[in-house]
């Protein structure tokens, strides 16, 4: 009778740790597998871990009673709870991705498991009347949070070491094609699409090749090298993402840029870099690998902390609206069908361009890519059918026209304040019913709050309708649109992004409706 409720106990026991786990393993990967922002992570949701302390609390004073037929279901449908709140069905905007490195350290997870479960059954002989043969298996359950990451701070010499044979491999891949030009390109946001928009430019003239999707990272670098470099290629692209300084500095060690693009400079991954001069140092960590090695760094001269750096480089190239840039843009005309202007070249030299992107900010960012692109020797002319024929990239104020009257501007990608504003400037282009879906932003550390409210006064000037999705996060939004005079009667609070679309399938108008998705939270918020 003893081993049948332990093998019972130990079925459902066994399936929570599993589906428990696999939550914790892609947390972990959403956060990079860094302890420090796991950890983070971890304290800000303290809240999902009061449950599993309370039930392992329960579980020794339980059991230490005895080990009885009631106590044992009770204790089962106690670790059933984990099965179904963490049960395969949800859909994850990024799922958990079985990567090698996931594989080694659930290798490490299950042996400290094993661990666990064995220690708990030999404690008293194979007795499985004896408290210890369920303590310890459910110590394991209820520790699994703790035990994955465990298993990626255990696995971090190993882990080192495999990065440093790939990264050594790819380095030696690029060493082995000395006519390859590499550019970098970072920001604080807008690096994505000038990656974009500089690939289509220089694919015209030349076989380029550039990171895909947002593999800005050393290892998505890495990846990219060895797995699509070909030795036709003339001009790589990489795209470097930070969140923490010198990050930047390491994927120039990587890459080895010869020249760079730095975007922009501004509020964003408050969280990890801490202060704005960080963020200023760790960008331009690309222009001092540039400078160094003789190559150009392109800079949006209208960025005022960008600015204020570019005279300590001499082979800076400004671009921007204002007058002081080296390659400026003006006679700017911006409709819901696309924006026009005109570029001017250091040298006097104007040529007009028409694309089908929406709003103003998008001009810098193309800009920037001919400029660049120019610098190569390609003419401004025949860079026109090139801009005309760029699609918005996915996610980044991407129209969708979705019939029956309703058309969506999707800015889904993670935002910042910059962003928004220009989001909100795009929305009010178009004569229509103007409905607002955003749950807002986030990573911005002690500003968050401060940013989050003027981003709420800021909608109430431009919209209709406002539907924020979330009820906690979303606070300081709906105080700045309360406190921007709002007709709060036009402002629903969803819970998640289903019924929030619900709601803008709803919303009564004799107008066309144009919907705005502004933001969409990662899965670990």
């Amino acid at each position: 009778m003893n081993l049948i409720l332990w093998i019972i106990y130990a079925a459902v026991t066994l399936a929570a740790i599993v589906f428990l786990s696999l939550r914790e393993f892609h947390m972990l990967q959403l956060n990079g597998y860094k302890t420090p922002e796991h950890s983070w992570w971890m304290k800000k949701n303290f809240k999902r871990y009061i449950f599993p302390l309370g039930l392992l609390g329960v579980q020794f004073t339980v059991l230490f009673t005895g080990v009885t037929l009631p106590m044992v279901i009770s204790l089962v449908c106690f670790n059933a709870c984990f099965i179904f709140a963490n049960k395969p069905g949800k859909k994850f905007k990024k799922p958990l991705v079985y990567t090698a490195r996931v594989k080694r350290m659930m290798t490490t997870f299950w042996i400290l498991t094993a661990a666990l479960w064995l220690t708990g059954l030999l404690m008293k002989g194979l007795c499985f009347s004896s408290p210890w043969a369920y303590i310890l298996p459910g110590t394991a359950l209820y520790l699994t949070p703790i035990l994955v990451p465990l298993s990626n701070l255990i696995n971090k010499p190993v882990e080192k070491s495999v990065q440093k044979w790939y990264i050594n491999d790819a380095k030696k891949k690029l060493a082995d094609m000395p006519d390859l030009h590499k550019v970098g390109i970072t920001g604080s946001y807008g690096k994505t699409s000038m990656k974009f928009y500089l690939s289509e430019l220089l694919s015209s003239q030349y076989e380029t090749l550039k990171t895909p999707e947002s593999f800005n990272t050393p290892m998505g670098v890495t990846i990219t090298i060895r797995r699509d470099l070909r030795p036709t290629h003339q001009y790589f692209i990489c795209e470097m993402g930070a969140r923490r300084v010198h990050e930047i500095k390491e994927l120039c060690g990587i890459a080895d840029p010869h020249d760079g693009i730095i975007t922009s400079i501004g509020e964003q991954h408050l969280e990890t870099f801490r202060s704005i001069e960080n963020i200023i140092n760790t960008k331009f960590e690309l222009a001092d690998h540039v400078q160094a090695k003789g190559g150009k760094i392109y800079l949006s001269g209208d960025n005022e902390y960008i600015r204020e750096k570019a005279p300590q480089y001499k082979n800076a190239v400004l671009y921007g609206l204002g007058e002081h840039n080296d390659y400026r843009a003006v006679d700017i005309s911006v409709s819901e069908r696309g924006t026009e202007f005109t570029a001017i070249a250091p040298s006097g030299e104007t040529c007009r361009y028409s694309m089908k992107l929406l709003g103003e900010h998008h001009v810098q960012n193309m800009l920037g890519a001919i400029a660049y692109a120019h610098g190569t020797g390609i003419p401004l002319e025949k860079l026109v059918l090139p801009v005309k024929r760029i699609a918005p990239v996915p996610h980044r104020l991407q129209l969708l026209d979705k019939g029956n009257g309703l058309t969506i501007i999707d800015d889904a990608y993670n935002s910042n304040p910059k962003g928004c504003r220009a989001a909100l400037n795009v929305l009010g282009l178009f004569d229509a019913f103007r409905i607002l879906v955003t749950p807002g932003m986030v990573e911005l550390g002690a500003k968050q709050e401060e940013l989050n409210f003027e981003f709420g006064q800021e909608a109430a000037k431009a919209c209709d309708y406002i539907i924020l999705v979330g009820k906690a996060q979303t606070v300081p939004i709906y105080n700045g649109i309360k406190d921007a005079g709002f007709d709060m009667e036009k402002v629903f609070v969803a819970d998640g992004l289903n019924e929030a679309l619900a709601k803008v399938q709803s919303c009564q108008t004799d107008k066309k409706k144009i919907v705005l998705l502004e933001n969409d939270l990662p899965d670990n918020y």
